[in-house]
């Protein structure tokens, strides 16, 4: 019970900073998704059942912050951390977390999630559909991998103890 007080809690606080802090970082309009590392992390911890209902929880939550297609967020973080959960074996857990393997895995769920995410919410709309899609998912995917060195580095050094 005490694991998932605190996973609720480390999903609060990091819908708090990609709520408060993130737009800061942004990059012409790009930004990192904090909340994606978490469901990869949840993934390749935990496997596919927890990732996709912990995906789907911070989706949801992402939604209530947000104005838009409210229950999107919560369907590609299912979709992703479903995914993601592929790559879970509890006897290599530490060692993917501190590797690069996390962030491949993170790329690969990132990618999954952007182009689900974006496919549905620019239909209908003038842009280019799979032009804007790809380009806007391959830049925000970058961003978040990039972010996602930081867990793996702190996994890294923790396992190396």
């Amino acid at each position: 019970m005490e694991r998932y007080v605190r996973s609720s809690l480390t999903a609060l606080i990091l819908l708090l900073l990609q709520t408060t802090i993130v737009p800061y970082l942004s990059l012409e309009g790009y930004q990192p998704d904090l909340l994606m590392i978490w469901v990869v992390f949840i993934a390749i911890r935990r496997g596919q059942v927890e990732a996709a209902v912990s995906g789907f929880a911070v989706g949801l939550l992402q939604d209530l912050t947000t104005t838009q297609f409210f229950g999107l967020a919560a369907l590609a973080k299912t979709v992703s951390g479903f995914a993601a959960g592929y790559f879970f074996n509890e006897n290599t857990t530490e060692q993917t977390l501190a590797t690069y393997r996390f962030v491949l895995i993170l790329l690969l769920a990132s990618m999954i999630h952007n182009i689900v995410y974006y496919m549905i919410f620019l239909q209908g709309t003038e842009v280019p559909l799979v032009g804007t899609t790809l380009r806007t998912s391959f830049v925000t995917t970058l961003y978040t991998g990039l972010f996602g060195l930081l867990p793996m580095f702190a996994s890294a050094r923790k396992y190396s103890r």
